[in-house]
């Protein structure tokens, strides 16, 4: 297998960084990650390599914001001053592009983590014709009223400090009861994984774990908004397979209850095949986890049965 980056344009001009993982003949079907906030597709690196031995390709794009996409001080952990939430919608649709321009006929399958997640499940209402397959992994429940709430908290820190304004208030308004289930924490990112090296790595990447945007957090707060609709998921292809997959321990997930919400609303909504897993004791980051080469496993053949 071998690895390369490359730089996309986007519809607005942007240039977005992408990395590609390739096996050594033609791909079995491509895999299309879209990471979460406050990291970046450099951090997928052994679940794609995994996937890449095993045949199929894997791309990733840097998302606005994030990784190697950033080109100013100022555009770290920033969407978009006006609209992120559909700019990166389109983003996803132009690495997509990127694929089957490279690959004609070859199956995609979308799987999106954490922010990720909810992007996926965005992307997957409004284009999921055409998708092999969604995973969705470290996703959000119902947000309820929370929901309207931080968009409006969102749109008025923008106002008073500016879209782009590091916002620590948002920050903790939005992490801070994470950590609660496994106090006394050793770091304030204990939440993410059991494996203390993966949360030193985590906290050790500049690349990762930095304050967002106001704007940041209006976005995704809108995103979180708009996927939990009955619409949203009404639209989603009713063919489009789906594998939601969490930790029974991941906070963001409410402890798999707000997982379970997720799958029964697709199911609800029509969608033929949503299949669940939760693996007992692990948190968010199942890839980053002590059972990841299992995980990695069950996805590479969830895969591979719908390719």
């Amino acid at each position: 297998m071998r690895s390369e980056l490359a730089t996309l344009t986007a519809v607005d001009g942007k240039a977005l960084a992408l990395r590609r993982w390739l096996p050594d003949g033609p791909p079995r079907a491509v895999i299309q990650v879209v990471h979460g906030m406050a990291e970046h597709s450099g951090r997928y690196e052994r679940f794609a390599t995994a996937a890449a031995v095993a045949g199929f390709a894997v791309i990733a794009d840097d998302h606005r914001g994030h990784g190697a996409t950033i080109a100013a001080p100022d555009e770290r952990g920033h969407t978009d001053d006006v609209d992120g939430w559909n700019l990166i919608l389109d983003d996803l649709g132009t690495v997509r592009a990127d694929a089957e321009a490279a690959w004609p006929g070859v199956p995609l399958v979308l799987m999106g983590h954490s922010w990720g997640s909810i992007l996926a499940r965005g992307y997957a209402a409004r284009h999921g014709d055409g998708l092999a397959g969604l995973i969705i992994m470290g996703t959000i429940g119902r947000l309820g009223p929370l929901g309207p709430a931080g968009i409006g908290l969102a749109r008025a820190e923008a106002r008073l400090r500016g879209p782009r304004h590091p916002s620590v208030r948002l920050e903790r308004r939005a992490f801070a009861n994470y950590n609660r289930a496994f106090a006394p924490a050793r770091t304030d990112f204990d939440w993410l994984s059991r494996e203390r090296a993966e949360v030193d790595a985590y906290i050790a990447d500049p690349l990762c774990g930095f304050t967002c945007t106001a704007a940041f957090y209006r976005d995704l707060a809108r995103g979180g908004v708009e996927v939990g609709r009955p619409e949203t998921f009404a639209a989603t292809p009713v063919d489009l397979p789906i594998l939601v997959v969490s930790g029974s321990a991941d906070p963001v997930g409410r402890d798999g209850a707000g997982v379970r919400e997720v799958v029964t609303a697709y199911r609800r909504a029509g969608v033929r095949e949503v299949s669940l897993r939760l693996y007992p004791g692990a948190r968010h980051e199942l890839l980053n986890e002590t059972n990841r080469e299992q995980v990695t496993a069950d996805l590479l053949v969830w895969v591979g049965a719908h390719v």
